[in-house]
C-alpha cells in the first residue's frame, strides 16, 4: 500500500500531535505521546507495536476523537478531529458481548444506537438482521445467531465482537490487543479472519498489539513508539506480498522482520537507550 501514500490526501493525518491528560501535566511538560506525525493511505492497514505504558492506547484515544490533543492537529477523511468518531469501529481484548443479548442482537447492538441506522432500525430491522448474518457467515459463525455469549468460545466470541464494529460499516476499524487473550492457534485463525475481511472491504486499520508476528503478518506498515512518553521512532514497510497465508511466517524474510523490529524494542528498553527514526 505504500504506493498509495503519495497519490493523495492522507485518510489520517497527526500533525505534530501532543498529549497531557490534564492542565496540571500540561504545565509541569509531562505528555503522555509527543511529536506524532502519522499520515496513513485510504485503505492502509497500520500496526502499532511498542513497550508497555508506551502510549500505544492514548494514541487511540486520538485517533477515535475520545481524547483531544494538547497541541498539534488530527484529519481524518478530511476533516479535523473535535470530538468522537461515528466513522470508526472499535474492538478490544475483551469481546464484551452483552451476555442477555443473543450473537445476532449483540452485533445489530450499534445500529440501535448510532445514527443514522438508529432512527431507521425498526423499520429496517429486517435488512439490518440479514447484514448481521451475511457477516457472521463471513467469520465462520453462521448457525450460530441465537446463541448467547456464554455459549460460544472465546474465539468466537472475538468474532462476533469484530462483526460488531463492522456492521454499520465504518472506514475506519480500531483494535486494541483484540487477540492478545486467545491461544495461539485461535490467534492465527483470527488473523486470517481479518485480513479477509480487510481484503474485501479495504476499510483503514490500526491494530494496537504486543504480537510482533501479528503486526508483520497483517499490516502494511509497522510504526514502533518509544517508551513514555511515547514518540513513534521506527516507521518499517511490510514488504510482504498479498495474499498472505500462514505458511509465510516460517519464511526468513518474515523471521528477519520479526526480529529487526523486536532489536529496536529491546534497544529501547536499555536505560537511556534511544532509537533513530
Amino acid at each position: 500500500m505504500a504506493e498509495l501514500a503519495g497519490a493523495a490526501a492522507p485518510f489520517i493525518d497527526f500533525r505534530d500531535v501532543w498529549l497531557a491528560y490534564n492542565d496540571e501535566l500540561l504545565a509541569q511538560r509531562q505528555f503522555a505521546v509527543e511529536a506524532i506525525d502519522l499520515q496513513v493511505a485510504q485503505g492502509e492497514f497500520i500496526a502499532i507495536v511498542g513497550p508497555s505504558g508506551c502510549g500505544k492506547s492514548t494514541f487511540m484515544k486520538l485517533a477515535t476523537g475520545l481524547k483531544r490533543p494538547s497541541r498539534g492537529s488530527i484529519v481524518i477523511d478530511g476533516r479535523e478531529v473535535d470530538g468522537p468518531l461515528k466513522i470508526s469501529g472499535m474492538a478490544f481484548q475483551a469481546p464484551s458481548l452483552l451476555p442477555w443479548r443473543t450473537t445476532l442482537d449483540n452485533v445489530l447492538l450499534p445500529l440501535e444506537i448510532v445514527e443514522p441506522y438508529r432512527s431507521q432500525f425498526r423499520s429496517k430491522r429486517a435488512e439490518y438482521a440479514e447484514r448481521a448474518r451475511a457477516l457472521l457467515r463471513q467469520v465462520g459463525l453462521g448457525g450460530y445467531e441465537s446463541k448467547y455469549p456464554w455459549q460460544l468460545s472465546g474465539g468466537m466470541q472475538q468474532r462476533a465482537s469484530i462483526c460488531r464494529a463492522l456492521i454499520h460499516e465504518p472506514k475506519m476499524l480500531l483494535l486494541d490487543e483484540p487477540f492478545g487473550a486467545l491461544d495461539a492457534f485461535t490467534r492465527e485463525e483470527l488473523w486470517c479472519t481479518l485480513r479477509d475481511l480487510w481484503q474485501a472491504q479495504r476499510f483503514n486499520v490500526i491494530l494496537v498489539t504486543h504480537d510482533l508476528r501479528e503486526s508483520v503478518f497483517l499490516a502494511d506498515t509497522v510504526y514502533v513508539m518509544s517508551k513514555s512518553p511515547g514518540r513513534f521512532v521506527v516507521r518499517r514497510t511490510i514488504d510482504l506480498p498479498r495474499p498472505r497465508d500462514l505458511e509465510i511466517t516460517y519464511t526468513k524474510h518474515f523471521t528477519e522482520t520479526v526480529h529487526e523490529l523486536r532489536g529496536h524494542i529491546g534497544a529501547m528498553r536499555q536505560p537511556g537507550a534511544e532509537v533513530a527514526p
